[in-house]
């Protein structure tokens, strides 16, 4: 759920009761290119970065942004990719089989968009009409993404192919890094490096709270909206125990490889790499691959069991995972996970069991479903085959193999 976060939303929530009395009026794109003149030394200093240049900065209409936000998904997600991602997301359970993806997310964050950066014209992009008390706010955000893009590229780490999770720790990096960052630009008094480890992920209900008054947001599946809150939060819980621990170093240098890594930091300290599973071809027509990683199994429990406690602790020990969606008409899924420990297996295994019984418990004729416990190359494996009773593929399920990974 990385793709197209890259935009100053949720964090206007988190950031709009301490900022509101700060609001200033500020007209036209004179005044607009000032105010980032301006904050550019702030945000160099906060992330220890030196900005190389000066990032454009011009206002749109809501209807501009709207078409930005449809090319960028096209962009993101041709046809071929966006059937793919939909049919995994409706046979996890993720979303609605009634579900359409692409207009659903294009409507949500037509809401949700309070301004963005573009890397092809390293701009900031400012809608015509957003509140003044939102300006600095999203000024702020969207400057550290600019200066992200002077050291690093990035499109091409968040465009990266059927690499979900590795995608989404990056994202979590980027938003996190510029929630992070904004703070003492806009309140030269708070330091956030001064706050409780976990501080921003406990923030979230107040985040959902306010959130929920965004009628589109609030109907979302929760894959959406828990997937657009990720990155800022739990990326920000990460960056600040990051300075902690690299204190002067930037993390841009040496990003995470893991939503494992981005939720527990000291896998990342201790170079805990996923595992990587990689499916030996087969004879069956592949559909789309990709792969959820720990936050993503978290919200597949969470979605199927409706605990968050619990989802969190059978999502943990997760050590890397593989899916396809197979078949002419893309109604097979094949998913193999990998685990820390025997433990860990079992007991994810456990949870998916009722989890799986939850989501056919509708009854559904002519399916069936498969959880197994395996060892593949002395490592614990499980696998969940959900597919037609038909499927050629019962006599002769795709394998894997592991590389990687401790």
């Amino acid at each position: 759920m990385d793709r197209l976060t890259r935009l100053a939303g949720a964090v206007v929530v988190l950031l709009t009761v301490g900022c509101r009395e700060r609001a200033q009026a500020v007209q036209g794109e004179a005044e607009l290119k000032d105010m980032v003149h301006r904050m550019m030394p702030a945000v160099a200093q906060t992330t220890g970065l030196k900005f190389k240049s000066q990032p454009l900065v011009l206002r749109r209409s809501r209807e501009q942004v709207r078409d930005y936000l449809i090319h960028k998904f096209d962009e993101d997600l041709p046809p071929a990719e966006l059937a793919g991602l939909q049919s995994s997301l409706r046979l996890f359970g993720l979303i609605p089989d009634s579900l359409d993806l692409r207009s659903t997310m294009i409507d949500v964050l037509t809401e949700q968009v309070a301004g963005y950066y573009d890397p092809d014209s390293n701009a900031l992009y400012i809608p015509a009409d957003i509140e003044p008390f939102q300006l600095r706010i999203v000024v702020s955000h969207e400057l550290v993404h600019a200066l992200q893009d002077q050291y690093v590229r990035l499109d091409s780490i968040i465009t990266q192919r059927h690499a979900n999770d590795r995608r989404s720790a990056a994202q979590a990096i980027l938003e996190g890094q510029a929630t992070v960052s904004q703070i003492p630009v806009l309140m030269p008094e708070q330091n956030p490096d001064t706050f409780p480890l976990g501080w921003f992920w406990r923030q979230r209900a107040a985040m959902a709270a306010q959130q929920s008054q965004m009628k589109l947001f609030a109907h979302a599946p929760l894959w959406i909206r828990e997937g657009l809150i990720f990155p800022y939060l739990g990326g920000a819980d990460f960056i600040v125990w990051f300075r902690h621990k690299y204190f002067g170093r930037s993390v841009l240098d040496s990003m995470p490889q893991s939503t494992e890594q981005i939720l527990h930091p000291e896998r990342y300290a201790l170079r805990d790499e996923p595992t990587e599973v990689t499916f030996v071809s087969n004879g069956d027509t592949v559909q789309w691959q990709d792969n959820l990683g720990e936050y993503e199994t978290r919200l597949l429990f969470q979605q199927l069991l409706g605990n968050e406690s619990e989802a969190a602790t059978l999502a943990t020990g997760w050590d890397g995972d593989r899916y396809e969606v197979l078949g002419p008409k893309s109604d097979v899924l094949l998913w193999y996970s990998v685990w820390d420990d025997a433990a860990a297996a079992t007991r994810f295994a456990g949870g998916l069991q009722r989890a799986w019984a939850k989501r056919r418990a509708d009854g559904r004729m002519g399916r069936r479903a498969e959880i197994k416990q395996l060892t593949n190359n002395g490592r614990p494996v499980v696998r969940l085959v959900d597919a037609p009773t038909n499927w050629k593929g019962w006599s002769a399920i795709p394998a894997v193999t592991l590389s990687g990974g401790t």
